[in-house]
């Protein structure tokens, strides 16, 4: 969704953009950790350029809550635990130490082991193991591997799930070959760091504000394939589509219900302006939820189900309401002159992200609902499209660098913020996958 003026507003809820897809992905880091978790990754095969220890250290360092010792930096490279000198590694101020093994085994298959160390509370000699785990994997699958034993790490030390086996759902916007005029837009799947992006459809028409199914099995959106804004869902696994919203006017940014049984949508039924409504998935019974003549749109479910937060122009500029499931409506942001894309963080409700404009643009920003105060974790050009992680630890959000349009993460805390560039075409409008995506 855009946000220059209430009418583009429109456009960004009806027609939340395309994203990207990725083959080769490099990670460009906009502002580093201050204040973190300091681990290193030793390499499990260092003749192999995809080796999965690189692929566990930038996903812990995109977390915001690791500093990761650079592999040039390491002051030895063991593979087994009484291979480690202790003393070594604390004088370098390291609390814990990854080490491994990746060894090819038959029918196309590697042999993992991992091993996390802490080294903190070992002795000068010894460090304490925390955790070991082994593996065997086809090739193909290591880069899930990677994911897996990084999501491993990320628990054992901060104590909650991590996010690096979730994905990521957006729209990949390219130029037609010799038509630079007509675009192909793609809803592009991919892992958290945007490799093995596969296309769920793509269409010659615009295709928009993608949200998953609390389960991930479904993806839901907007598509204009008709020349006209539709809703509908699909299966993750099997492309299977179901047309859900095809009613006069508008149909325009679907989100699923914590139970998977409604979508919440901004439907105009032939009027000018969208209203708030559910649609029960399995009859197809609309219920209204707010019935004015303001802009109601971008719905987003409260974990519980039992309200929805919308952003509406009611007060004269677009602001974050709440509306139950009787149809009572509450303002919840004053901050600003425009704040939309709002989402409860997944584990809590007393927060949400947003896109929120002060007097340096438009960024994502946390608001936080008991105290009222706000804070801006970006500092971008032309930020829109924030989503949480299922443990609300980072937001990603589409950005404009270098004249193209990209994906981009911040950590909760602001210490890290990263882009993900593209190897070709626009990547917009992010939804991240719940865990079970």
């Amino acid at each position: 969704m855009k946000k220059y003026s209430l009418w583009i507003l429109i456009a960004g809820f009806i027609l939340s953009f395309a994203n990207r897809a990725v083959a080769a992905l490099d990670i460009d880091i906009t502002r580093g950790v201050v204040r973190s978790i300091p681990i290193a990754i030793v390499p499990f095969d260092e003749n192999n350029p995809n080796d999965i220890a690189r692929i566990i250290g930038n996903d812990l360092s995109h977390s915001g809550q690791f500093q990761v010792m650079p592999p040039n930096h390491l002051p030895q490279k063991p593979h087994a635990a009484d291979a480690v000198s202790s003393e070594l590694w604390k004088t370098l101020g390291l609390d814990n130490l990854v080490i491994g093994n990746a060894t090819s085994v038959a029918n196309g298959q590697t042999k993992v082991d991992m091993t996390l160390l802490d080294l903190f509370h070992g002795t000068e000699s010894t460090p304490t193991i925390l955790t070991q785990q082994s593996y065997t994997v086809a090739n193909t699958e290591m880069r899930a591997l990677a994911h897996h034993i990084s999501d491993v790490i990320y628990q054992k030390l901060t104590g909650e799930k991590g996010v690096f086996s979730t994905r990521l759902a957006y729209v990949k916007v390219e130029s037609m070959p010799n038509n630079s005029r007509h675009k192909r837009y793609s809803l592009m799947v991919s892992d958290v760091d945007g490799h093995n992006a596969k296309p769920l459809l793509s269409s010659t028409q615009p295709i928009m504000s993608p949200d998953w199914s609390a389960d991930g099995r479904f993806i839901a959106y907007v598509s204009f394939e008709t020349k006209l804004p539709q809703i509908f869902t699909s299966n993750v696994a099997t492309g299977k589509r179901r047309l859900i919203s095809s009613f006069s006017g508008i149909n325009g940014a679907p989100s699923f219900s914590p139970d998977g049984r409604f979508l919440a949508a901004a439907l105009s039924m032939g009027n000018v302006n969208p209203n708030i409504y559910t649609i029960d998935l399995a009859n197809g019974q609309l219920k209204r939820l707010t019935n004015d003549a303001a802009i109601n749109t971008e719905p987003s479910w409260a974990p519980d189900g039992q309200s929805i937060l919308f952003t509406s122009d009611r007060g004269g500029a677009p602001q974050i309401y709440s509306v139950d499931l009787s149809g009572q409506i509450q303002r919840i942001t004053y901050l600003g002159s425009y704040n939309a894309s709002a989402n409860y963080l997944p584990g809590n409700a007393s927060k949400i992200s947003l896109l929120h404009r002060d007097n340096k643009g438009f960024n994502v920003a946390i608001y936080d609902l008991q105290s009222g105060t706000m804070q801006i974790l970006t500092q971008g050009s032309f930020i829109e499209s924030p989503s949480p992680a299922p443990n609300g630890r980072i937001i990603v959000y589409s950005t404009t660098f270098g004249g193209r349009r990209m994906l981009g993460m911040v950590s909760s805390n602001g210490q890290m913020n990263i882009r993900l560039p593209e190897v070709s075409g626009d990547a917009q409008a992010p939804a991240w996958s719940p865990y079970k995506g």
